[in-house]
């Protein structure tokens, strides 16, 4: 209950909703208890001897307090049903009675109705909230924390592990409320009945209940074992569909699909483990609920035909309210495991909703909303885990300057990247726009500042213009046009069928590599920023789909300050300023002849290039 009591926090908008089912379930339940005590005088009307009943009561009973209000009810229906037969005959009297039971089970299932209802909207308000707080959460946390975990078991926390705890939340407002309100009303209707009876009943009823308990022990555990399992063969699926053509191509798919039934096998077997165990406890709660009515025919039968303490038609009654108890008792029963269950997704859930972003605003961060003098990378060191990526390294790019980065893979180009959209924090060092360190700069404002085109042309399963908007949602359709035709897009936009409002498949994977990063750049274009970051932006690229993109590049570069991550060193022989890395560190830099002139790195760089 610690989780789910946190998930509680989220009902609160849909309190009043909570109100109205508690409500009705307080009808509902007092309804269904009362349905089974109307019985009793048309059983009265149907087996009893009118002379007996006319017998009883001649005159209207007095009321002579709560204690004796069982004999006094008794007492007047008896005084009802003769008055009843006097005027109108037996049969009406029947009538009468069945009406009184029609009506009575009419409102407990209207009532019932009513509860499920309003608890309808508590429910999927819950499960709304949670998932869009899921999802925010999802993108404001760092790209480094998934680097660390599967993209499925994210997946399936919001999905399955979500849906899990909306059923949970059914079955914990039954527990508290509806069940055990049907439980207390059906005692009170009991003890009025027959106080000797109903001790007797509740003497076997603790022995029942720790039964039940007993089985359900270990159900969270193999719970948070089946969402877990889940989370694992989703994420198989998300890389299975993101990487079909290599599994095809390098005929990997037997590995695959090895990899894939391995998990489901596991999830059988904790599947099976887990819903056995919760299935157990039906059949448990009620065959010891039949054993405690069995007991209960004894010893009620002993006071009805020997000691003649009770009468028929009440314990006929006393009967269907014993069995009464069961099916809340059952339910209970039923929402306990399903509470536990719920109890292992909620743990899932918020450890997502409570992981600290690494990457947060200061408190009183500044809004920079424009760029005037340069980016400055002063002696920073950073490692993603425990080597040196970067080691003290400086870089200045002042304004409408392009520096290109170069080097082997692996030198520390892409993480210069990272650093300075602020995807990641230095470990030491500073990176300073205008003078202000960018970790006292908003997260918003900074990334406002800067344009980002990467390697893999990062498109999602939109139209052309539901992609360009990603950098400027108002932007008019002229805009979009002019973006497109800066960065070359514009002649194979324009002759897709319905131009700029054509869906471009999934990873925009109706389009050419070169198509692609072309739209990607007109995205930066769109979004006209001050500093561009382009992080090998050509690298996967033809000879001629190079050709078009690289000429897209220096029309967006132009009056503009560009970091240029390089691959292709063809590309930068215009740069301001090439910076050579190595193992993280600068090993020189200059411009392209320069470089050349000193027949060093870069220059063996080139050679490699132009062999190649």
């Amino acid at each position: 209950m610690h989780y789910f009591r946190k998930i509680l926090k989220y009902a609160l908008p849909y309190k009043r909703y909570a109100w109205l089912n508690i409500i009705s379930n307080i009808f509902y339940a007092f309804f269904g208890s009362l349905a089974f005590v109307s019985l009793i005088p048309m059983l009265k009307v149907l087996f009893e001897d009118p002379e007996n009943i006319e017998a009883k009561v001649t005159t209207v009973p007095e009321y002579t307090g709560i204690t004796e209000l069982g004999d006094y009810t008794e007492q007047y229906l008896n005084y009802y049903i003769h008055q009843n037969n006097e005027a109108s005959g037996e049969m009406n009297t029947l009538v009468i009675m069945i009406v009184l039971v029609i009506s009575t089970f009419l409102l407990k299932n209207l009532f019932g109705y009513l509860a499920m209802f309003f608890i309808t909207f508590l429910r999927n308000g819950v499960l709304k909230d949670l998932r869009n707080d899921l999802y925010r959460k999802t993108i404001d946390l760092p790209v480094s924390f998934y680097s660390e975990k599967r993209k499925g078991d994210t997946i399936a926390r919001i999905s399955s592990d979500v849906l899990e705890i909306q059923h949970s939340f059914l079955s914990i407002l039954e527990l508290i409320v509806r069940e055990p309100l049907m439980i207390i009303f059906t005692i009170i209707f009991m003890l009025l009945i027959s106080v000797k009876l109903t001790i007797f009943v509740f003497v076997f009823i603790p022995v029942s209940g720790f039964i039940i308990s007993r089985i359900g022990k270990s159900l969270k555990r193999h719970s948070d074992k089946v969402q877990k399992e889940q989370g694992f063969f989703l994420s198989i699926l998300e890389e299975t569909l993101g990487g079909l053509k290599i599994i095809k191509g390098f005929n990997a798919e037997k590995i695959f699909n090895n990899r894939f039934q391995e998990s489901t096998g596991r999830f059988f077997k904790y599947s099976n483990t887990l819903l056995n165990r919760q299935n157990l406890a039906s059949p448990a709660s009620e065959f010891l609920g039949i054993l405690v009515i069995a007991i209960l025919l004894w010893f009620g039968g002993n006071m009805v035909l020997v000691e003649n303490t009770l009468q028929p038609a009440q314990f006929i009654a006393y009967m269907g309210l014993a069995y009464n108890i069961l099916t809340p008792a059952k339910a209970i029963s039923k929402a306990s495991y399903n509470v536990k269950k719920g109890n292992a997704a909620a743990e899932r859930v918020l450890e997502i909703l409570e992981t600290e972003s690494s990457i947060t605003d200061k408190p009183g961060a500044m809004e920079k909303t424009s760029f005037t003098e340069s980016v400055e990378i002063d002696n920073i060191s950073f490692k993603y885990e425990d080597e040196w990526v970067l080691k003290d390294f400086s870089l200045k790019v002042p304004k409408g300057s392009t520096v290109a980065l170069v080097g082997q893979s692996g030198s520390g180009k892409s993480t210069i990247a990272n650093l300075v959209t602020r995807f990641y924090d230095v470990n030491k060092g500073e990176i300073r726009i205008d003078g202000n360190n960018i970790v006292d700069i908003t997260q918003k404002s900074l990334r406002g500042l800067l344009g980002l085109v990467t390697q893999d042309s990062i498109l999602f399963n939109d139209t052309v213009a539901g992609n360009l908007r990603v950098a400027k949602e108002e932007a008019s359709e002229e805009e979009l046009i002019a973006a497109l035709k800066v960065a070359n897009a514009w002649e194979f936009v324009s002759l897709l069928p319905e131009g700029i409002h054509t869906n471009i498949g999934d990873s925009g994977n109706k389009l050419s590599g070169g198509q692609k990063q072309r739209l990607s750049i007109a995205r930066a274009v769109l979004k006209n920023p001050p500093i561009m970051i382009l992080d090998e932006a050509t690298s996967a690229l033809d000879t001629e789909s190079e050709r078009l993109v690289q000429q897209a590049l220096e029309n967006m570069m132009k009056n503009r300050t560009s970091i240029v991550i390089a691959h292709r060193l063809s590309t930068i022989q215009n740069a301001d300023n090439i910076v050579v890395l190595s193992k993280g560190e600068i090993v020189e830099q200059g411009k392209h002849q320069e470089l050349l002139a000193k027949k060093a790195v870069y220059y063996s760089l080139v050679e490699m290039q132009s062999l190649a």
